[in-house]
């Protein structure tokens, strides 16, 4: 992650950070990551992110007012991990069908959540706060967006009213049934991670004919997946 794309510690893009601070901020985030891979949310308090991150404490209160400040940044910075994974062009091979387009997407995502046990915690356990469940549905409306350019990219698409929205139904059917799995199993199992995405593609059956028609993959479409996180807080409705 860049500078500019580093979280803020008040949350608000407007307020740039020096490089040392963006430096200590992500110093931070790291120790509260490792101590939340190994325990549960409310056993985590700013002192013990001050001994992990072996800084003083006082330096923590700076960025963060509280536990629940940190899950939160540390909740963004996950986001951008798993946009940036998410839009992650699928080349070799290409799909042939959007379904077969939807199992190579949750599988790459299922592989990220599983090989960060923090962010499984964070997103799928059961003390979820509200600030982090916000983070979350923020950033799956920034994938959903993403992903409908996806379909665009691969397929001869029509015009299918609030696609975007129904995108973000299914991711959120998706995140239920992982979360039913991290609570059997502590991690998306890959039966799991095969029911929850026949689950999405049965709902988006509804609205997609079964077969789409490939079309050629070209840069300017691939190009075109990617979204700023600064356009979606300015445009929070466009396509």
């Amino acid at each position: 992650m860049t500078d500019a794309q580093a979280p803020r510690p008040d949350f608000s893009p407007s307020r740039p950070m020096r490089k040392r601070g963006v430096e200590r901020y992500n110093i931070l985030l790291d120790a509260t990551e490792r101590l939340l891979a190994d325990s549960s949310d409310e056993d985590i308090s700013l002192a013990q992110i001050a001994d992990a991150a072996e800084v003083p404490l006082a330096s923590v209160y700076h960025f963060f007012p509280n536990r629940n400040a940190a899950f939160v940044a540390l909740a963004l910075r996950f986001n951008e991990e798993i946009y940036q994974t998410s839009i992650t062009p699928l080349t070799d091979p290409e799909p042939q069908t959007w379904q077969e387009l939807l199992h190579m997407i949750h599988a790459r995502a299922a592989a990220f959540q599983n090989g960060r046990p923090a962010a499984l915690r964070l997103f799928l356990g059961a003390g979820v706060s509200v600030a982090v469940r916000n983070a979350d549905l923020s950033g799956n409306a920034r994938i959903a967006r993403s992903r409908e350019r996806f379909f665009e990219a691969y397929f001869h698409i029509p015009f299918i009213p609030d696609f975007v929205e129904r995108l973000e139904v299914a991711g959120a059917s998706m995140d239920g049934i992982w979360a039913l799995s991290y609570g059997r199993h502590g991690h998306v199992t890959e039966h799991y991670r095969q029911e929850a995405t026949a689950g999405a593609i049965d709902y988006l059956r509804r609205f997609l004919p079964e077969f789409l028609p490939r079309k050629p993959l070209t840069q300017k479409a691939l190009e075109r997946i990617f979204i700023p996180i600064e356009h979606m807080a300015a445009n929070p409705f466009a396509r």
